[in-house]
């Protein structure tokens, strides 16, 4: 599993419009609005990195009102949530 991080700037006036279309998306699993640098972020997930590619040039790249982007592979997770659910694995 490839998780991928990807910031969009965004014509404003399209913001909520491109939100709805990514997170319609499939491999898009999360879109967050921001403040900061970007206006966007989505959470990709694809079972490879040519899934990946295919997602963001095929895909996301051609949705209107998407201005850039940059896109983050993430190597490893340490997310709290993560960690708990494997550490429940045991209790029951």
């Amino acid at each position: 599993m490839v998780t991928a991080i990807v910031a969009l700037n965004v014509d404003r006036k399209q913001v909520q419009e491109v939100a709805e279309r990514l997170s319609a998306s499939p491999g898009i699993t999360e879109v967050y609005s921001v403040s900061g640098r970007y206006d966007l972020i989505a959470m990709v997930r694809t079972k490879n990195n040519e899934a990946l590619a295919d997602l963001i040039t095929g895909n996301l790249l051609k949705i209107d009102g998407i201005l850039s982007s940059e896109t983050m592979i993430a190597f490893r997770s340490y997310s709290k949530h993560d960690l708990e659910a494997m550490f429940s694995l045991g209790s029951g």
